[in-house]
C-alpha cells in the first residue's frame, strides 16, 4: 500500500504542475482576469482554432485525472491509514 500512496502522490504533484502550465496557456475569453493583467494584448499570439481545442481538452483530462487522483489519495488514507 505504501507504493500506491508514492504513485498517488506523484500523479498528484504531476498533473497539479501541468494543470497550472496548461491553464496558463489557455487563451483569454476576455472581459476576466487575463485583460487585467495584460492577456488582452497578446492578440499576434493567438493559436489556432484546433491547437486550442487541444490545449482546453488537455486541459480538462489533467483536471479530471488530478481530483480522481486526490479521491482516490483521500479514499486510501482513510481505509489503510498509515503505520507509525
Amino acid at each position: 500500500m505504501e507504493i500506491l500512496q508514492i504513485a498517488l502522490q506523484v500523479v498528484i504533484v504531476a498533473t497539479s504542475i501541468l494543470c497550472i502550465m496548461f491553464v496558463l496557456l489557455n487563451k483569454g475569453k476576455g472581459g476576466g482576469l487575463s485583460d487585467m493583467f495584460g492577456g488582452g494584448m497578446t492578440q499576434s499570439l493567438n493559436t489556432s482554432g484546433a491547437a486550442q481545442k487541444n490545449v482546453v481538452r488537455i486541459t480538462t483530462v489533467l483536471a479530471i485525472v488530478w481530483a480522481l487522483a486526490i479521491l482516490s489519495y483521500g479514499l486510501l488514507m482513510r481505509f489503510n491509514p498509515p503505520v507509525a
